[in-house]
């Protein structure tokens, strides 16, 4: 069983930045695709972003399009999701997603981090 661990997170005002971090247990990382998802009260959960195994490729929901951006540190078995100009509609919980598929969403989930956005 892999587990996820995510950090980072917290309260931040409109226009702020935070950055999620997300470490995968074991020898998994260079073979799993990574991804964020993100689920506010009321609502769905929903894709944010996503990198390839190689880190070649990255996808953005629309919404986050030009203000959030996906990366990984294979050295240090990490996966990042720096957040900058956010919104109050930002605010939800981010979960790292994994695994060594190709659709989304992948097969692991983290634990779930509270972003919130105060305008």
């Amino acid at each position: 069983q892999v587990q996820l661990v995510e950090s980072g997170g917290g309260l931040v005002q409109t226009g702020g930045s935070l950055g999620l971090s997300c470490a995968p247990s074991g020898r998994t990382f260079t073979t799993y695709a990574m991804g964020w998802y993100r689920q506010a009260p009321g609502k769905e959960r929903e894709f944010v972003a996503g990198i390839t195994r190689n880190g070649a490729n990255t996808y953005y929901a629309d919404s986050v399009k030009g203000r959030f951006t996906i990366s990984r540190e294979y050295d240090k078995n990490t996966v990042y999701l720096q957040m900058d100009s956010l919104e109050p509609e930002d605010t939800a919980v981010y979960y790292c997603n994994a695994g060594a598929g190709s659709d989304w969403p992948l097969e692991y989930w983290g634990q779930g981090t509270q972003v919130t956005v105060s305008s």
